[in-house]
């Protein structure tokens, strides 16, 4: 099995406030058995008018260093492509390892007004995204929200047609654990196999009400727990040929 996309030196040249993002992403690699794969890595985020406070404290920045880190393992072009949605998909931006320190809080500061949640315009941004750059490789959509979306329905309905696709929806709550909010989030990581979708396509996990307390390891091990056994399944109904 080859190593990493790109080397620990890569890593300290263009980015080197990310090299402990970097090692601890590492160390859950090899935990769950992915240690030298390839993925394309996106990160979906919530622009919604009930996330500025985390906006404002850095917690949506240090969520964006945390995926940058881990893509450096499983994409060698260090950059990852970011969706900022609320109502609809307020912007298509892309951060990079050079320049990463404060870009996601600097894109939000220009997007102006905060909308409401519609899961299923961020779904079909990284759909079409996917399909235009034409590769064949397994992709990692970590999708952050902190809320339920207006039309569950299309939300559920995006999930299950993007189930025939190479792409692992790893969903990221963040807010009131006990928030009837997440209860949409929780079903659509349980809809049936195959009644609904062909394979298990997306995971959810909560990282609460200050997100910036998940320590590294915990918040990699999440991000990454389902995702093997959703590569197996893909591969097995050969959605995944990689």
């Amino acid at each position: 099995m080859t190593g990493s996309a790109m080397d620990l030196r890569a890593v300290q040249a263009a980015a080197p406030a990310l090299v402990n993002l970097y090692k601890s992403a590492g160390v859950s690699l090899r935990k769950h058995g992915l240690e030298g794969g390839r993925a394309a890595v996106y990160l979906v985020l919530d622009y919604s008018g009930s996330m500025r406070p985390y906006y404002a404290d850095g917690s949506v920045q240090a969520l964006a260093d945390q995926v940058l880190g881990l893509s450096a393992h499983l994409d060698d072009d260090g950059r990852i492509p970011v969706v900022f949605f609320s109502t609809e998909v307020d912007a298509m931006e892309e951060i990079t390892l050079g320049c990463h320190e404060g870009r996601v809080t600097t894109i939000a500061a220009g997007l102006g007004h905060m909308g409401k949640t519609s899961y299923d315009a961020a779904m079909e941004a990284v759909i079409d995204h996917y399909l235009e750059a034409g590769t064949d490789e397994p992709a990692l959509v970590v999708f952050q929200t902190d809320g339920g979306p207006l039309s569950k329905l299309a939300a559920e309905r995006y999930l299950c047609k993007a189930a025939r696709l190479p792409l692992f929806w790893q969903f990221v709550g963040f807010g009131n654990t006990r928030s009837s909010q997440f209860d949409f989030l929780r079903r659509l990581d349980e809809l049936p196999v195959p009644a609904k979708r062909v394979v298990d396509n997306a995971g959810y996990f909560h990282a609460g009400s200050d997100p910036r307390t998940v320590p590294d390891s915990v918040l990699y091990d999440r991000l990454l727990g389902e995702f093997p056994a959703w590569l197996e399944a893909a591969r097995g109904a050969g959605i995944v040929r990689v």
